[in-house]
């Protein structure tokens, strides 16, 4: 298993806020529409339902990322199940005082020795994206 982790990223939120705020995911959606269009467009085609992520990018594809475990203000889990390798996207969150958080998105998958080198760029770089995303909405 290879294991992909963004750098962390400080949201000013407290960890149970943002939690709370991955009990319906529909609110990220809101929060996404009101960012500026220049920022909405590097983000690019993002879809919300109450429990799941849909991205769809060029390179990808569209794919699905399912809420699969809820560790309360610590950990959420999301599953992928349309994807053809097992892949997993844990977002962890740590507080930083009593008014930030610190949240780290980390993609494990588990992928063939010979792949890792083709695709482990594109993975970093996606949880680097999640997490910058994340931190947009959460913020």
């Amino acid at each position: 298993m290879s294991t992909y982790a963004s750098k962390p990223a400080l949201i000013p939120r407290p960890a149970h806020d943002i939690y709370d705020r991955f009990n319906d995911l529909t609110v990220l959606e809101t929060q996404l529409n009101n960012l500026p269009q220049e920022q909405r467009d590097k983000i690019g085609d993002v879809r919300f339902t109450p429990d799941s992520i849909e991205i769809n990018t060029p390179q990808v594809g569209k794919i699905e990322f399912k809420v699969v475990d809820r560790q309360p203000y610590n950990k959420i889990t999301f599953g992928t199940p349309s994807s053809p390798i097992p892949l997993t996207m844990d977002l962890e969150l740590t507080p930083k005082g009593d008014d930030a958080t610190e949240a780290v998105t980390k993609i494990n998958v588990e992928l063939p020795m010979m792949l890792r080198p083709l695709v482990g760029p594109k993975l970093q770089d996606a949880a680097e994206q999640f997490s910058k995303l994340l931190g947009q909405l959460a913020g």
